[in-house]
């Protein structure tokens, strides 16, 4: 169940607010602009964070963005080994804050 005015902790910290700002935005946008949404997003942003280190968030978030560019240019970001396990990792991190946030 998601909490309204939690603190960051340890793991969140290490998130730069305008990442965690658009992280949450972002998921805002997906489910409704809502104040529900928002605290549903928070947590899950939260979630994200205890389980993934910044550095790999970023390492998956490229692959995620580059691998969108079309033709022979795209295809390292989303067939190499490395892609695949930096998103896979993601993935399983928001599947976990999807479980522990949103009803």
């Amino acid at each position: 169940m998601p909490t309204t005015g939690s603190v960051p902790n340890a793991a969140t910290a290490d998130y730069p607010t305008d990442v965690t700002a658009d992280y949450v935005f972002g998921c805002m946008a997906s489910n409704g602009n809502t104040r529900t949404a928002l605290e549903q997003c928070s947590c899950s942003f939260d979630v994200v964070a205890s389980l993934l280190r910044y550095e790999r968030y970023v390492e998956a978030s490229t692959f995620l963005s580059m691998g969108q560019v079309t033709g022979e240019k795209g295809v390292l970001f989303r067939t190499s080994a490395e892609a695949k396990s930096a998103i896979g990792d993601l993935r399983r991190a928001q599947a976990e804050a999807e479980i522990r946030c949103f009803d």
